[in-house]
């Protein structure tokens, strides 16, 4: 029996559609979202499948695209697909097979819901979906918001299964008989994302097996707790920063009332551009000698006696970008941003707007971003840190340029990529690298 009523209960308490809204569902013809469908004809909504055949894998995308169709005939519902030259789409564009495959997928959604009136995408991600993106992020390092896990609405894309389990989905399956195709990927250990699939949840269930259960538990009390968070900075908002004609000031008896100072200060200073790194160097300098300055791409820090004023650059510099694992491209400044996902653990040369990096030490989400005073990295081929000031005095690069250039941050803090520069050495391509992400840079003016 197919928990429809669970199924809807979850949309309208997470608000990821109204009744009368038409859905768009992405369909590989896998497990997951042949289930998705067939909650949807159950439940009585409006949608239609999507499926793309990028011409890539012969008789088994074939395969996916006619098993995708005849799920669609039998549900009585609009089918979509398309059949993509993605090779000579990647030719003329310049771009790998994997960035082409991605770019037409988007371009060719959009298109549809525009065409068609298609409201939002759904996916069909699950409870383990969001276990594993919490494991990875805390084995790569996190603050709160990588515990969020995946959100069941994110935009326009809406995620309905995710108060199922992976194998409360292979039970329900198997119970109603419905047919799917396997993606024989899945079984691989060689990605980080399947590793911990396959070899590190079934050792915490055995810890604990109602582990899925668990974890929306958790998720619930993370969720809670970042609240709370909002809510008290939202008092100190009010109450610590004290505005007079477009000038910040801070009382700095009373920021050092703060518990815990150091999270409640970052939370407060980041919006404007400023690190954990200078708010440690600020909170050091608190006791000690006034007219201290720090420089975030946007405003300016000043330690005065009493106050911590704060005001912003005459010059305004492009505010960072966040970057999320299912972006595509971003824009800073003057530049567009590229993100490729390869398999193959390949090493961009002699293109200093190009960079391959290890992508099992990504942490999302990233960041692009104007540099900050205080910011370090590990130049490739160098052992020990140096700063990007001392960085940009050796490479002799003007006052004004500096200030363009696009800063590639992981979602730990650490600097990834000096745009049009160098990369770090932390995240360079070795033996070791299983799959890189590749991220190219080009100017728009």
């Amino acid at each position: 029996m197919l928990p429809v009523n669970q199924f809807v209960n979850f949309i309208e308490q997470n608000s990821l559609f109204t009744p009368a809204a038409k859905i768009l569902a992405a369909v590989s013809g896998g497990i997951d979202s042949v289930l998705m469908v067939h909650l949807l004809k159950a439940a009585g909504y409006d949608f239609g499948i999507a499926h793309c055949n990028f011409q890539l894998r012969g008789d088994e995308a074939l395969r996916d695209q006619t098993f995708c169709r005849n799920l669609a005939t039998t549900l009585g519902v609009p089918f979509h697909t398309v059949n993509f030259d993605t090779e000579q789409y990647a030719a003329d564009n310049k771009v790998s097979i994997q960035m082409a495959a991605r770019d037409l997928r988007y371009q060719w959604f959009e298109t549809i819901n525009q065409q068609s009136g298609y409201e939002v995408v759904a996916l069909a991600h699950h409870q383990n979906d969001t276990i594993e993106t919490i494991l990875l992020n805390l084995t790569r390092g996190t603050g709160i918001a990588g515990l969020h896990g995946i959100l069941p609405k994110n935009g326009k894309l809406v995620r309905p299964l995710m108060f199922l389990s992976r194998l409360e989905i292979q039970t329900m399956v198997s119970a109603e008989g419905l047919t799917f195709v396997e993606d024989s990927s899945n079984a691989s250990a060689k990605y980080a994302r399947n590793k911990i699939r396959l070899e590190v949840v079934p050792k915490l269930k055995e810890l604990n097996p109602s582990l899925e259960k668990t974890f929306e538990s958790n998720l619930l009390h993370f969720r809670d707790l970042e609240l709370l968070l909002e809510i008290r900075l939202d008092e100190l908002r009010q109450t610590l920063l004290q505005i007079h004609d477009g000038i910040i000031y801070l009382r700095i008896a009373e920021v050092k009332k703060l518990k815990p100072k150091r999270l409640l200060l970052f939370k407060l200073l980041n919006e404007y551009g400023f690190n954990e790194a200078t708010i440690d160097d600020l909170i050091a300098s608190l006791d000690k000698h006034s007219g201290r300055i720090f420089e975030s791409g946007t405003h300016t820090l000043l330690l005065d006696r009493d106050n911590i004023i704060l005001k912003p650059k005459t010059t305004v510099l492009p505010a960072e970008v966040i970057i999320n694992a299912t972006d595509h491209e971003a824009n800073f400044g003057v530049y567009k941003l590229n993100l490729l996902h390869d398999d193959s653990p390949l090493i961009i040369k002699n293109n200093p707007l190009a960079v391959s990096i290890d992508a099992d030490k990504l942490v999302y989400p990233l960041k692009i971003r104007a540099w900050y005073e205080g910011d370090h990295f590990f130049p490739l081929g160098m052992k020990g840190k140096k700063k990007l000031s001392d960085f940009f005095i050796n490479q002799k690069v003007p006052l004004y340029q500096k200030e363009e250039i696009p800063i590639l941050v992981n979602g730990n803090g650490e600097i990834m990529w000096i745009g049009g520069y160098r990369p770090d050495e932390r995240y360079k391509v070795s033996d070791n690298t299983k799959k890189v992400t590749i991220f190219e840079l080009f100017k728009l003016t």
